[in-house]
């Protein structure tokens, strides 16, 4: 088993990452249902919270079907990241996370995420305002470094761990790699190799399939891994990852009726939580990863994101329920 504070996940427990304009309720759901072990909310400002911004507070947003869940905030400033941290503790979650891992512009470039790896003693500081602001455990998600030349993760779990934090994600590669090239887990697993380490250790980046995650938990020795892109669209990769495990044999694979089910179970929360209009507009992004590798989908999806109703959008999938019926085996 392993915990995180009071925490009890269990032997090698699967992670949704929290991904920005993805990781929403909605698709959290899907992945919960599918096997997700521990999940956290989008990456949430500290500046916006501060502000009492709409987007970043709804952020806050959690349902109690979802636990174990973590907030997930960043920010560049001490005092405003430990304020936050008391706003995102009223929320209730089971743990609060600090995301010093993204890499993109807007984010690194104003001092955020990634960019605290230029600066590890802020990091520390800023680290330390956290888990003195909240009684629920704290967590971070970060890279292995700047760049090639400052690889410093080593000395960064360390020095977390240290000051209290209760587990460390770690995506194996650098802020100047974004995500491009493979993740290398080399260092992910000299982290877990510390003596001086007892805290658990998840690894990130290009888990993509059950052999992956099994090939990287016996050779890096993670405790546990943290998918993103490979479930956008492919929930079922939690379930696929834990059978394989437990049996060394594949699941099949979703059948058509099942992406249609899924995807179904997305627009309606969407369009609950966020409302008849933005929920079908936000839906658009995840029809071709639903029904990605379909044989001539394509006049589907051009469909899917011009309708404007929620009725619309179902009889559209009842078509594709239909259309692929003998050629899927639906």
């Amino acid at each position: 088993m392993v915990k995180i504070g009071p925490i009890e996940l269990s032997d090698f427990p699967l992670l949704l990452a929290p991904m920005e304009d993805v990781s929403d309720p909605p698709f959290r759901a899907v992945c919960k249902e599918n096997g997700a072990d521990l999940m956290y909310t989008e990456f949430i400002s500290s500046e916006g919270l501060i502000r009492d911004a709409a987007k970043s507070v709804q952020k806050l947003d959690i349902f109690e079907y979802e636990r174990p869940i973590g907030i997930q905030l960043f920010g560049s400033d001490v005092q405003t990241m430990g304020e936050c941290a008391k706003i995102a503790t009223r929320a209730n979650p089971d743990l609060i996370d600090i995301n010093y891992g993204c890499p993109v512009k807007q984010v690194a470039c104003r001092g955020a995420g990634a960019a605290l790896l230029q600066d590890i003693p802020k990091m520390v500081q800023m680290t330390k305002a956290v888990v003195d602001a909240t009684h629920l455990p704290v967590t971070v998600k970060t890279r292995l470094g700047w760049d090639d030349n400052t690889k410093n993760i080593l000395e960064v779990a360390e020095r977390l761990q240290d000051i209290g934090i209760q587990a460390l994600t770690i995506h194996g590669r650098t802020r100047a790699q974004l995500y491009k090239g493979d993740a290398d887990w080399t260092l992910i697993g000299r982290v877990k190799e510390n003596p001086r380490i007892t805290i658990p250790i998840f690894g990130n980046g290009d888990i993509d399939s059950p052999e992956k995650a099994v090939e990287y938990k016996n050779r890096y020795g993670v405790d546990g891994v943290m998918i993103g892109r490979a479930s956008i669209g492919y929930p079922w990769i939690f379930n696929e990852i834990k059978h394989y495990i437990a049996t060394g044999e594949h699941r099949p694979a979703p059948t058509v009726q099942d992406r249609i089910e899924a995807c179904r179970k997305h627009l309606d929360f969407s369009v609950r939580w966020k409302g008849p209009r933005v929920g079908i507009v936000e839906m658009r992004r995840h029809y071709a990863n639903y029904f990605k590798g379909l044989l001539d989908f394509k006049p589907f999806r051009t469909r899917l994101v011009l309708v404007d109703t929620h009725d619309e959008v179902l009889s559209i999938l009842h078509e594709v329920s239909e259309a692929y019926e003998e050629m899927y085996n639906v």
